[in-house]
């Protein structure tokens, strides 16, 4: 570890005042202190998530016949794919330590052992080692966190050497998608707008400008108090005028991104306007 250079001066001379107890300064970095002794995350201990392995798995029996095959996952907290028995046949379908992930391959072709491992998109390629490279530079995210770029390394493809595929990227992540939570989405009239509502907008590159007079400042709709919910980050109702340029932006922008409309999630609600809002936005699109 690199150490900072210290200048000495007189002030080194200097009695230090003996302390009295601990002081904030003490505890000042303490979630830094605490930080050290948390296990790191590497690529060695990226545990696959049971979706993206189910596609990976969907891929290779679409690939290759593995009817009656074994398909077989050495790599497990303290296995030893040296020493694992291996069944007749069989395929290994599995994430390896990427740190000997090259080691692990040769050991593979040397014993005749298919294979379809998961690899380290940036160092995929292994010297002298005849297996097909499929390209997926997928953003697996891992259960311990650890968020990998991930491609694949396989002896089941015998006339290709390097295969981009997308049909297996998409796959993966569909799956993790798919493993998301969905929250409960509100929807919500033109004449709402809150800073989280104008995604489509500036997703299709489409600008759309508001005069101050066209909006009125609200931290809540009354739909929404009498649910005990609120309006994320507070937001603004819009005059009559308004709404319309606001509707003319988002048709706008899907022409343009092809964006449909995204179905919301079970569980949100169709927000109406009182008829104390509605006046308010009365009031907006009768100013002069």
């Amino acid at each position: 570890m690199n150490k900072q250079l210290h200048l000495f001066d007189d002030t080194d001379l200097q009695p230090k005042p003996k302390k009295k107890g601990k002081t904030a300064e003490d505890f000042a970095d303490y979630n830094g202190f605490v930080e050290k002794f948390k296990p790191k995350k590497t690529t060695d201990d990226c545990y696959t998530p049971v979706e993206v392995y189910e596609a990976v798995l969907h891929f290779v029996g679409e690939i290759s016949d593995t009817e009656g095959r074994p398909i077989v996952r050495p790599f497990y907290p303290g296995g030893d794919y040296l020493r694992y028995d291996y069944p007749a046949n069989c395929i290994v379908v599995d994430n390896p330590p990427f740190s000997i992930y090259a080691q692990i391959i040769r050991f593979y072709i040397s014993r005749g052992i298919d294979f379809f491992l998961f690899g380290p998109h940036l160092t995929l390629f292994v010297k002298d080692a005849d297996c097909t490279y499929i390209i997926t530079n997928a953003n697996i995210i891992y259960e311990n966190g650890a968020n990998v770029n991930t491609s694949f390394a396989t002896s089941l493809v015998k006339d290709l050497r390097i295969w981009i595929c997308p049909e297996l990227k998409e796959g993966i992540e569909k799956a993790q998608k798919n493993n998301k939570p969905q929250l409960a989405k509100n929807t919500y009239p033109a004449e709402v707008l809150a800073s989280s509502l104008t995604g489509r907008i500036i997703n299709g590159g489409v600008e759309l400008k508001i005069r101050k007079e066209d909006c009125v400042f609200i931290t809540n709709l009354d739909a929404l108090r009498e649910r005990k919910k609120s309006l994320f980050g507070n937001g603004f109702l819009l005059s009559e005028k308004a709404a319309k340029e606001r509707e003319a932006a988002e048709r706008e922008a899907a022409v343009r991104k092809s964006v449909k409309r995204i179905e919301e999630p079970a569980g949100g609600c169709t927000v109406e306007l009182s008829e104390r809002e509605k006046n308010l936005i009365k009031s907006l699109s009768n100013k002069k």
